[in-house]
Parts: structure tokens; sequence; C-alpha cells
């Protein structure tokens, strides 16, 4: 089988490898499609280097790339009980760009009819973050006012979206070239952040979720009402330590789950949510997905087909 992979920081490659054995607890999927995210990139150059632990100290401890998947049951262990070859599933197994990815069914939900693979493939790490960003970690209720910096991202486009689902009054902060975009999502207000600034515009927002860089934890706080929450799922290594210490400022790492994902799907099923997708790319190019998203300016989210 044919899969991108990584010996070494900075070092990507098309190779032929084994196919992944499976445990009982396994189930095979052949890939139809991978989205990038982030932390493909983090872990390709092995950035930010004190989470070197973790990826590897000297080289990535995992030499497949990409985590969002969807795809075709292929083979399933004897363990595993909600699913069988021939289903339609998305979800996270390690090692996405390729033709074959193991995962557990705890990891894996039913693909939902009206979405393409593509489509499927973009929703798990970015979907999940946004909604954990909105309902656990921001505790939003209906009524509420929340503002999105970083509308017209992955994880923006997917946050505009539940926001509105769940009641509340939504900003969305994004350039120019997206300003419909994040309209058509549901958005009440857009801010073009090239010709205004929402820090001080004079709105006030109970909740804020912070999806891109460059802004101080200043300038988030000017657009948050008193009481508020910012979350942080993008900020740098002072904005992070300084969570630790303010119950109103929360970073945090995404946990994909299967009810999360059911859910998600639910969603989608009923209308309520759909994937923004700016690009595929074929397998050969995944260096190129990776790298359009590592330069910050993705449109939604960019995947892999294969």
């Amino acid at each position: 089988m044919r899969a991108i992979v990584s010996h070494g920081y900075g070092e990507l490659a098309l190779e032929d490898i084994d196919r992944p054995e499976l445990g009982p607890e396994h189930v095979l999927v052949r890939v139809r499609a991978a989205a990038v995210n982030p932390l493909d990139y983090h872990e390709l150059s092995g950035t930010p280097r004190f989470a070197r632990p973790m990826m590897g100290i000297r080289r990535p401890k995992h030499a497949r790339r990409g985590v969002d998947v969807a795809g075709v049951v292929e083979q399933v262990g004897s363990e595993v009980t909600r699913l069988q070859p021939g289903d339609e599933v998305f979800g996270i197994g390690r090692g996405a760009f390729g033709e074959y990815v193991r995962a557990t069914e705890q990891m894996l939900a039913p693909k939902p009819a009206r979405l393409s693979f593509e489509e499927a493939a973009s929703i798990p790490v970015a979907a999940v973050t946004a909604l954990q960003a909105l309902r656990d970690r921001g505790h939003l209720s209906a009524g509420q006012r929340v503002l999105i910096n970083g509308a017209s991202g992955g994880v923006g486009t997917f946050g505009v979206q539940l926001a509105k689902v769940m009641g509340a009054e939504v900003t969305g902060v994004c350039s120019t070239r997206n300003v419909e975009l994040v309209r058509s999502l549901g958005a009440d207000h857009v801010v073009d952040y090239t010709r205004a600034d929402f820090a001080r515009g004079g709105r006030r927002h109970d909740l804020i979720v912070n999806c891109a860089e460059g802004r101080s934890l200043r300038d988030l706080r000017r657009a948050m009402a008193p009481g508020g929450r910012i979350v942080l799922v993008i900020g740098s290594l002072a904005q992070m330590a300084t969570s630790v210490l303010r119950r109103d400022l929360v970073m945090f790492i995404a946990e994909v789950t299967r009810d999360g994902l059911l859910y998600l799907g639910e969603l989608v099923e009923a209308g309520e949510l759909r994937p923004v997708i700016e690009r595929a790319y074929a397998l050969e190019q995944t260096g190129d997905a990776i790298r359009h998203v590592e330069s910050r300016h993705a449109r939604g989210k960019v995947v892999v087909t294969v």
C-alpha cells in the first residue's frame, strides 16, 4: 500500500509499505479521503520544541502522517461489534494519508449519507474542537453573545454554525475575501479585520473563541463582557501559561470521541452543519496540502483524496 511517511523531522515521502496489522479491537479502513490539520505540520516539523517529548525527541514517534479519515471498512477484528466490512465511516485513524489505516471502532462513526468522503473527512478534529470549545469549555448558552476570531478557518467555520445551533448571537472575524462565506454560515455580525478592530468596536461578548494568531490577551479581554470567558483554540506559550492562573481563560486540546462524531453526524443529516472545503489534493500532493494549511490562509478545510 502507498502511504505518506516521515522518518525524520522535515522529511515527507510517499512510500510503499505493508498494510497495518490488526489486533482484535482494530478496524482496517480503506481510505477515501483525509483532512489536513495544524497537528500535521507540527508533527512534521517537530514544533513547538517543548512538545518533542510527546512527538519524539530526535525523530517523529509515529512515522505516518494524518489523523482525520473517511473511507470504507475493509476488515474488522474479533472484538469489533458495531462495524462490519463495507460500512462507510469517518473519524480518527493515525496514518490517514495512505491507502489503508488502522483505527478502533470507538474512534469511528457512520459517515453521514448526505456527505461525500471528502466532506466527512473534514469533520473530526476541527468540528469536535469547535464543539468542545463552545459547549464544554465555553459553557455557551442560548441567547449569549459569542465572538469567533478566525471564523473562516477549519475550526471557525464549524464554530459559527455550532454556535447558531446552540442559540447564540454570533460575531465572526475574518478577512475581506471571507466575509460573505462567514455570513452564509449564519453569523449575525461579521468583522473584516482589515477594516475594523473587534477589540475596539464597542460590542462585548460572553464568550470569545480564539482560532487565529496575532491577538494579545489584552485585545481579547477588551471584547469580553463582564463575567465572560475566553477559550484559546490557538494561543502563544505565554497565553497558555496564563490560562493556568485564570478562570476566565481556557486553553485545551480536543478529545475526539465516537459520541461527538455521532452528534455532529446528526447535525449534518438535519441540515444544521455543513463542511467548507477550500481544495482537495491528491495523495502525491500531501506536502503541498500541509504547507497550504501551515500558511494559515486556508479557507475552511483542506483534504487529501486517496
